[in-house]
């Protein structure tokens, strides 16, 4: 039997039918369990979308590159909006030792933001969406495709180099355990 990358052998138990295959509903397509660079009978995330030609694949490789730095965007834009929402702000003074056996305060800043809110409502559904698109990367990459993979981390990181430079960064100088 030959083998080429875009093609599984169908294998079934006995008590199976010959219509029905390990992937439960795919028809006579395969889930691939190791990794490979194909084109043909390509599912992606849904049974109605197949990819089978290279500029289909093209296309597909654009999308999910895209969807993967809309995901890295999203992120920080989540942060960001936490950020500017977030409306109590406490400050909590507390003694701790000082040199020489001396007493301190120090104080740290407590923010927080409202349940029954709009800006915790945006939070909400932006937080569904973030973990709907996760879960579709995830898919996409569990696809095996090797051009899916490879548009999946690709768009990862170009959103993460894209975004995450504006990321403020708070750093505690008082910490001395880093």
């Amino acid at each position: 039997m030959a083998y080429n990358s875009t093609t599984v052998p169908h294998h079934h138990h006995p008590t199976t039918s010959a219509s029905h295959s390990h992937g439960g509903g795919m028809g006579n397509m395969m889930m691939h369990m190791t990794f490979y660079f194909g084109f043909k009978n390509v599912e992606l995330l849904f049974s109605g979308l197949v990819i089978n030609t290279a500029g289909e694949m093209a296309g597909a490789f654009v999308a999910v590159f895209l969807l993967a730095m809309f995901y890295e965007g999203l992120k920080i834009a989540r942060e960001s909006l936490l950020r500017k929402s977030q409306v109590s702000i406490r400050y909590n003074s507390m003694p701790v030792p000082g040199p020489n056996g001396t007493i301190l305060m120090e104080t740290h800043k407590t923010v927080g933001q409202q349940m029954l809110s709009f800006p915790h409502l945006l939070q909400t559904v932006l937080h569904i969406i973030q973990v709907v698109i996760s879960y579709f990367l995830m898919l996409i990459f569990m696809t095996y495709n090797g051009y899916l993979c490879i548009a999946v981390a690709a768009g990862a990181g170009t959103g993460y180099f894209l975004f995450s430079w504006k990321k403020a960064v708070v750093v505690d100088i008082t910490e001395h355990c880093h």
